[in-house]
């Protein structure tokens, strides 16, 4: 009996593009389901050193859902590497000025802390408003489950 490992070659992955609204999502649980689809894990030839993962496609990146007393607990920093350089803006100012933003670093700390998670982070794309540019693409749209996939 000859059982050998399968490992997929970079060769045949299939890469698709997916179209994920953003509207009335919850932002952890649409960010983890994205990070799942941007690694691969939702397929049967996932493996965790190569990217077999999708393209992703979000819109209405301003749209996402989450309590009023979330928007002001949740902050987010930023330094300038000066004294007294240090900047943080509450979740709900963030939303206002960069909501394309939130959903890239909710993405971004769910994907691996590596140049593989860097790449993966490459095929995400994110919109704040309902249009893109990826119509050439023929991106599917494709239905959050509520949970991890």
């Amino acid at each position: 009996m000859n059982s050998r490992t399968y490992v997929p070659d970079m060769k045949e992955v299939d890469r698709k593009w997916l179209l994920v609204d953003a509207e009335g999502q919850t932002l952890g649980r649409l960010a983890s389901e994205v990070s799942h689809l941007l690694q691969g894990k939702h397929r049967p030839t996932y493996t965790p050193h190569l990217d077999t993962g999708d393209h992703v496609v979000i819109i209405n990146a301003e749209k996402i859902a989450f309590s009023e007393a979330r928007g002001d607990r949740k902050k987010y920093y930023r330094h300038s590497g000066y004294p007294g350089g240090l900047r943080e803006m509450t979740l709900t100012e963030m939303l206002n000025r960069h909501p394309e933003r939130v959903l890239r670093l909710a993405v971004r700390g769910m994907l691996p802390r590596n140049r593989l998670g860097r790449v993966m982070l490459q095929k995400l794309k994110i919109y704040s408003g309902g249009d893109h540019p990826h119509s050439a693409q023929g991106p599917v749209a494709h239905e959050l489950t509520g949970g991890v996939l």
